[in-house]
């Protein structure tokens, strides 16, 4: 009787209410202009690095495979709130279905984990070239980066099979506002008819465990990379140098709002929506400009494709 109970309270709950980025109509639009012209050069600059690296044979190397997968990652991550974003910008009540939430939860963790775990290959990829460069190619063969970016992919979707399994098993009844632009885990499980307290500590134990212990591992790499870069020569220093600041300033970045939102009980803090802005729509931009900005391989074979994208033109 008491499940029973429980999926006819699920029922109730048809729809949620986004709370937006705020209730102003000047600052959404505002708003509205800004992160369009975030996502449309999110789009432009990931797609760009992704066509670059299939067309050049020269950037056929594990660095600039697992890049791809980085700028194709941020182009689905992005996808998943922003559009959702903009076009509630001009809806007064803001609703999405249960069945669109759960899905947008799903794939926003799918992304958001699936990348945590790229960031740190990509740390160890440029450990293994920096510290170990004779073995460099023996060991990042294309077979193990295949096998690397299966297992990465596998263990993004189980995270977020696990999640959102746990999400959508609660009793939602009321209320059903969710105070943030998108519907993430920590937000949507405060709404639950239940004690959500036990939920909770596995989101903890799982996001917040995840995203601590891979930035301990990337901090870490780094420092061995850095302490190994003190013995090359100036001009290999800093090019390695280069590469390593900006996967730093990505992985910063990213895993700094894992960290912040995931780490700690789901309570709200009007801090959440900023660091969200920057999680879901500034940093899936930062990554191909951090990239294409510090990267002379990366901008000569842009350079090239437009060159022969304009020739195309002109015949």
């Amino acid at each position: 009787m008491e499940e029973a109970s429980l999926r006819n309270q699920t029922t109730l709950v048809t729809y949620f209410r986004l709370g937006g980025l705020s209730v102003n109509q000047k600052v959404q639009i505002a708003g509205f202009a800004m992160f369009l012209i975030f996502y449309v050069f999110t789009l432009i600059g990931n797609v760009l690095i992704v066509i670059t690296v299939i067309y050049d044979h020269r950037l056929h190397t594990p660095m600039y495979f697992f890049l791809s997968n980085l700028s194709f990652i941020d182009v689905c991550h992005s996808t998943v709130t922003v559009p959702k974003m903009l076009i509630d910008t001009w809806s007064e009540e803001k609703l999405i279905s249960f069945d669109i939430c759960v899905t947008q939860m799903f794939f926003l963790h799918l992304f958001a984990c699936t990348e945590i775990f790229l960031l740190t290959v990509m740390a160890y990829d440029r450990y293994v070239a920096i510290c170990k460069p004779l073995q460099y190619m023996t060991v990042m063969n294309w077979k193990v980066c295949v096998l690397l970016a299966v297992a990465l992919w596998t263990g993004g979707t189980i995270h977020s099979i696990a999640l959102t399994s746990l999400t959508v098993k609660l009793p939602y009844c009321g209320p059903d506002e969710i105070d943030n632009f998108f519907c993430d885990v920590p937000q949507v499980i405060k709404l639950a008819c239940t004690d959500t307290h036990i939920i909770e500590i596995l989101i903890i134990s799982n996001s917040g465990l995840i995203s601590v212990v891979c930035f301990v591992v990337l901090v870490v790499s780094y420092v061995v990379i850095l302490v190994s870069l003190r013995q090359q020569i100036s001009k290999g220093r800093r090019k390695a140098l280069s590469t390593c600041a900006a996967h730093l300033t990505v992985v910063t970045l990213f895993l700094g709002h894992c960290i912040f939102i995931y780490s700690r009980p789901s309570t709200s803090l009007p801090e959440d929506k900023v660091v969200s802005v920057f999680f879901t729509a500034v940093n899936p931009l930062l990554n191909p400009i951090i990239y294409t900005l510090r990267n002379e391989d990366m901008k000569n074979a842009l350079n090239k494709l437009m060159g022969r994208m304009e020739g195309k033109e002109k015949q």
